[in-house]
């Protein structure tokens, strides 16, 4: 069976992007996504419009990975390097509000659910949507790629 680990994580992250905004009317950026920075470490804005649906997509791709997850660990996963002045630079977390916002729709839409004291995880409706994605993009690779196929 394919997963997730088995395909490029950008094919996978802009089909699910895509797929979010088509079928899951749950899942739609704030009003004040088209103003804010995605955290202190970002200098501007994000310049695709739709980076909302990027992020939403690529969280189900981190909790589908390391999931349990909690918001701690998702800000500091999402988070960069912030430069103080002339020293070096530090790490800064990324903005909690925007990957809380994201995942309370997805929890809307029936993808994640929240484990009780440990963190949010995949449903089944979400594993089963990243495994259909993935299997579609690895054939997709095949057709155009026949050495992709491993034989076991």
């Amino acid at each position: 069976m394919v997963t997730v680990n088995d395909v490029p994580q950008d094919l996978l992250i802009k089909r699910l992007a895509e797929e979010l905004r088509k079928k899951y009317p749950q899942v739609s950026a704030p009003a004040w996504a088209i103003y804010v920075k995605t955290g202190s470490h970002a200098e501007r804005i994000p310049q695709d419009r739709d980076w909302w649906y990027t992020r939403c997509a690529s969280l189900l791709r981190k909790i589908y990975l390391h999931g349990p997850i909690g918001i701690s660990d998702l800000r500091t996963m999402y988070g960069g390097r912030k430069r103080v002045g002339y020293s070096l630079t530090h790490h800064r977390d990324a903005g909690g509000s925007a990957i809380r916002k994201a995942i309370q729709q997805l929890e809307a839409s029936g993808l994640v659910t929240k484990l009780n004291k440990r963190g949010r995880i995949l449903t089944g409706q979400g594993r089963a949507l990243l495994d259909r994605l993935s299997t579609e993009i690895f054939e997709e690779l095949v057709k155009t790629n026949p050495s992709l196929i491993r034989y076991s």
